[in-house]
């Protein structure tokens, strides 16, 4: 998979599960209705994929779970909004993207499969490189916005090497994915693709 494509995953994954993502502050009661609320929905979805066998079960309980837990974590930055419970969201959001694209790689099989799995963890590195990123920045700007103008200085050198961070994260699981795709080939031909894959993605 190239790099705008992975890219498109991990938007794409940044944007699944995402009802009511706005964090609003909420009443104790209203807090302890949405657990029982978000326990019933569980309940339910597990109780839906019992119609389903084998691997689209399996498909099926990882939604559920993905779901809820990315509902508990939204819930818990409704309660007490804050940058660390809106990056716990996008982490929850993240994992239960992973978590489905992972059963959904058991429908194929060989390189095919690995290229799969390959391709869903550089979209959840990606989208949890970007989370990391935005949760550095955010709170060093909220120091600078507290401190001097050396504050400043070093909030702007944090963000710099927050996202300096997020690309290679991102870099890494790219060419974990071209790296991958080379095992489709033998002798020279997979040394050529190696060799390649490690030229576009900086590996040494």
């Amino acid at each position: 998979m190239n790099q705008l494509n992975i890219t498109a995953i991990a938007t794409a994954i940044a944007l699944a599960y995402s009802a009511g993502a706005m964090a609003t502050s909420m009443s104790k009661d209203d807090y302890k209705s949405g657990k029982a609320t978000i326990a019933a929905e569980y309940k339910s979805a597990r109780a839906g994929c019992d119609s389903y066998s084998a691997n689209a079960k399996d498909v099926c309980m990882a939604e559920a779970k993905g779901k809820e837990n990315v509902a508990k974590a939204q819930l818990e930055a409704n309660y007490e909004p804050s940058e660390d419970a809106s990056y716990k969201v996008r982490v929850a959001r993240a994992d239960a993207a992973y978590s489905v694209a992972r059963q959904k790689c058991d429908d194929t099989a060989g390189n095919v499969k690995d290229v799969c799995l390959k391709e869903a963890k550089a979209a959840a590195v990606a989208t949890k490189a970007d989370a990391k990123a935005q949760l550095t920045i955010a709170n060093a700007n909220q120091v600078a916005k507290d401190k001097t103008a050396a504050a400043r200085t070093s909030a702007s050198e944090k963000s710099t090497a927050a996202r300096q961070d997020a690309a290679t994260d991102k870099r890494n699981a790219e060419y974990a994915v071209a790296r991958e795709k080379c095992d489709k080939f033998v002798d020279d031909a997979k040394t050529a693709c190696v060799k390649d894959a490690k030229a576009r993605f900086g590996q040494s």
